[in-house]
């Protein structure tokens, strides 16, 4: 007697083809370029979860250099006041500071400069 494979291969082709919906072409009908293109958007996005947070890392450094700047001082320096001062902030924070409240970042800035 011969074992039929239809439930498990259908299943295992129904799982790939689900998520290559939205894909163009044949790479969202037809199972092998599916399983293609899933496998390397995979891979693709697990990468880039890692780059995005080295991106907006990056991101908000260059906006926290140019505020300090702006106020007379560089990165390293503002970076290494807070430290100093025992400021205990994020860049994240900090780059948000910068954009939404300029007054209150310079001030920031004044006090890592003394603590320097």
């Amino acid at each position: 007697m011969r074992i039929k494979r239809g439930f498990k291969a259908r299943r295992r082709r129904n799982k790939v083809l689900k998520l290559a919906r939205g894909f163009r072409g044949g790479h969202s009908k037809l199972f092998r370029t599916a399983a293609d293109t899933v496998d390397r958007a995979l891979a693709y996005a697990y990468r880039d979860r890692k780059a995005k947070k080295r991106d907006f890392r990056s991101l908000w450094i260059a906006r926290i250099n140019a505020a300090t700047r702006m106020n007379s001082l560089s990165y390293s320096k503002f970076m290494h006041g807070l430290k100093t001062a025992g400021i205990i902030l994020d860049r994240k924070v900090l780059a948000e500071l910068a954009v939404a409240d300029p007054s209150g970042f310079s001030a920031l800035v004044n006090t890592a400069q003394q603590a320097c």
